[in-house]
């Protein structure tokens, strides 16, 4: 037991103030959780660093009601898909892929996807948002606080910290201790949890500058411009690359180093010179704001929590920015852990429940750090088809790429071969599925109930297309349906730190069941004459029961139980799934 009174005391110790550890707050207090969050730094961050926001983010921040706070400060999807590879900006355009869904049949799978859209909205203008909301709804905000170690036990966590601007430490006791501290996570090394993989595979650098490129950009709006220029192929990404952070006057370049010689010195000079190569004309002015090395990472936690020590984002999943999968899945990580401390801590759930997160959570981990390192080496075929790969001349280089347009057969395979390679890199810039397809298993997830049909897989490719279903792991599908002249989602009908049963005409026996049990359970009827109705009749394709059968919602959207018609012991059907559940069977 804990013998020594603490100095502060709450339910959830947030280590960290990026995107899992502000989401983490923010849902927490949406819960009504009393937590706390620290962080080492005297402000959020200064810098873009993650930006890509997809469609299932944006959902979760739609449930946690910023979605239009996010939308307001964020580049829209409309202005962030014309992916561009060139010899510099001013120079020879290679060709471009429609990316982020802005591709026309891309575009229309992510209107029937989900309600809300992809955005680009860079680290530093979406930390602000979460934690303003957090604070708002309850979250203490300790800045220039430094975690120093933790001690746990039966009961909770006993954490010390630092209070940098006094130089004495103090501690807090929690309950339960999140760390959301980044990909040099100290929670997670004191927790011991395991890792696969490795860290620093290659070096990489970013340059943050402000320069008005719009006569080299607005033309082919885009987030990414790629760049083959002579070094470039060393270091993680392969090629140089201009990032757009704000249309079309805030930059950021990524360029690779050497990571076995170390960091380069990175001077103004140095910064500029690189800025200068990438973009292709000296007559612009430049102002370089800022510049730090970092490391490709391939790196994922096994297991996620220890004891009463759980981790999030990238103190978990550690890659390079490829696909644009780190903050996306960090804020998810953070909006599936939290319900399940809520629930926990109130007592309605038992602490078994919060062994879910790890079963479900570590193999998206996985997942999205093999899904990013894969597509850096997707890259290498756009210039192996110029011969960019091999050591030569700067000269020779560009004899290379001039070659493509001769008219000769090798320059018409040399130009087919590009724009093959190019094509290809729809697995990075157009990965829906990979995005929207994410599915718990009820083999290793006890929140989730089997409804025991086969897995049916998927149709087609995986990560590219996205798939609904209702199937037991999967999230809810979007469709749109109306309350009166309101119209909205059907994942508008879930959430919310609650769990939802939703059923048809005939259900009535699980609106019963329903409200025969101890917690709250919101219900939504859809049908012809009830509270919601499905004009288009898209949400009677997609429910896949009858309309007397049931899908029990969990607090994230997630579906954790199926039946797919009315049933006489529905009362005994629902309870047993939620003592599964909830960790109480």
């Amino acid at each position: 037991m804990h013998t020594v009174e603490p100095d502060v005391v709450t339910d959830v110790l947030i280590v960290g103030s990026g995107p899992a550890g502000a989401s983490a707050a923010l849902a927490l207090s949406t819960y009504g959780v009393p937590n706390i969050v620290v962080t080492r730094y005297a402000r959020l961050a200064d810098t873009p660093r993650a930006h890509i926001t997809n469609q299932r983010t944006m959902e979760v921040l739609r449930d946690l009601g910023v979605e239009h706070e996010v939308v307001a400060r964020a580049t829209p999807q409309r202005l962030m898909g014309d992916t561009t590879f060139c010899t510099s900006l001013a120079g020879e355009e290679l060709g471009r892929i429609r990316s982020w869904g802005n591709d026309p049949l891309v575009q229309a799978a992510h209107e029937l996807a989900s309600p809300t859209r992809m955005c680009d909205m860079p680290q530093h203008l979406m930390e602000p948002v979460l934690v303003d909301a957090a604070v708002a709804r309850g979250t203490n905000l300790r800045f220039s606080t430094v975690y120093k170690s933790f001690v746990q036990d039966a009961d909770g966590v006993t954490v010390t910290v630092e209070d940098r601007l006094r130089g004495d430490e103090y501690t807090i006791r929690a309950r339960y201790l999140v760390g959301a501290d980044g990909g040099r996570s100290q929670v997670a090394e004191d927790a011991g949890l395991p890792m696969g993989g490795q860290m620093g595979v290659a070096g990489s650098i970013n340059i943050v500058f402000d320069a008005d490129l719009t006569k080299y950009t607005a033309h082919r709006p885009s987030t990414l411009y790629w760049v083959l220029a002579p070094g470039a192929t060393v270091g993680g990404i392969g090629a140089g690359l201009v990032r757009c952070v704000r249309p079309w006057n805030e930059w950021l370049i990524v360029w690779g180093y050497d990571v076995t010689a170390g960091a380069p010195d990175l001077t103004t000079e140095y910064a500029e010179g690189i800025v200068r190569k990438l973009i292709g004309d000296d007559e612009i002015p430049v102002t370089v704001t800022s510049s730090s090395a970092w490391t490709v990472n391939e790196m994922y936690a096994e297991t996620y929590s220890r004891g009463r020590v759980f981790c999030a984002g990238d103190a978990t999943h550690r890659h390079p920015p490829s696909n644009g999968l780190g903050s996306n899945t960090s804020i998810q990580d953070s909006h599936n852990l939290a319900w399940k401390l809520k629930l926990v801590l109130d007592g309605t759930a038992s602490p078994r429940l919060l062994d879910t997160y790890t079963a479900e959570r570590a193999p998206i981990g996985r997942q999205i750090v093999t899904r990013a390192n894969k597509s850096i080496g997707e890259t290498a075929p756009v210039f192996e088809a110029l011969d960019g790969l091999s050591p030569q001349t700067p000269e020779q280089l560009w004899a290379n790429i001039a070659a493509r347009k001769d008219d000769t057969e090798a320059a018409r395979e040399q130009r087919a071969r590009l724009r093959e390679a190019i094509a290809h890199k729809v697995y990075e810039f157009n990965a829906h599925g990979v995005d929207l397809n994410q599915r718990y298993s009820a083999d290793s997830s006890t929140a989730i109930v089997p409804d025991g049909t086969p897995d049916p897989g998927f149709d087609r490719d995986p990560e590219l297309h996205h798939q609904p279903s209702t199937r037991p792991g999967a999230k809810l599908p979007h469709a749109w349906i109306t309350e009166g002249t309101r119209t909205l989602s059907t994942l508008d009908t879930v959430g919310r730190g609650r769990f939802t049963l939703l059923t048809g005409i005939g259900g009535t026996g699980w609106l019963r069941a329903a409200a025969a049990q101890d917690l709250e359970i919101a219900t939504v009827v859809i049908g012809p004459g009830r509270q919601y109705e499905d004009p288009y009749g898209d949400w009677a394709r997609l429910s896949e029961i009858a309309d007397g059968g049931a899908l029990l919602v969990r607090p994230d959207g997630y579906v954790a139980f199926r039946h797919a018609d009315a049933a006489e012991d529905a009362e005994r059907l629902l309870t047993d799934a939620l003592r599964r559940i909830l960790g109480h069977a």
